[in-house]
């Protein structure tokens, strides 16, 4: 993967109204391969604990013959939002973006973060 790649999708998600952190992930392997912001946020422990939720959603998909792809998955917390947006075309990397609640506007992050996806593609 491209660093100017990576490094133009996340600054296109930190632009994101309400970002707090970042990061590309690579769901086999749990590692990030890039990460901006994070304000107090591990990124590193994001991705790796994220990667655990792909994994297990990935099977649960099989058992159940589910053939579609996952395109986001989204965990609301009391103050943020964590939005993960798996790279079409792609074997196994996903965009992970922690929002702050309040100033974040949701179906505007998520169509912000498809665009951001659309560089790494």
């Amino acid at each position: 993967m491209n660093s100017a790649k990576v490094k133009a999708a996340l600054d296109e998600a930190m632009a994101i109204e309400g970002a707090l952190g970042a990061c590309l992930v690579d769901y086999q392997s749990g590692m990030t391969l890039g990460t901006a912001g994070g304000h107090g946020l591990d990124l590193e422990m994001a991705a790796a604990g994220t990667t655990e939720v792909v994994r297990s959603k990935l099977r649960v998909m099989g058992a159940l013959g589910i053939e579609e792809r996952i395109e986001d998955m989204l965990f609301t917390l009391n103050s943020q939002f964590h939005l993960v947006r798996m790279i079409k075309d792609t074997d196994s990397l996903f965009l992970y973006l922690a929002l702050s609640r309040g100033p974040a506007n949701l179906g505007m992050a998520k169509f912000q973060l498809s665009s951001a996806e659309q560089k790494l593609s």
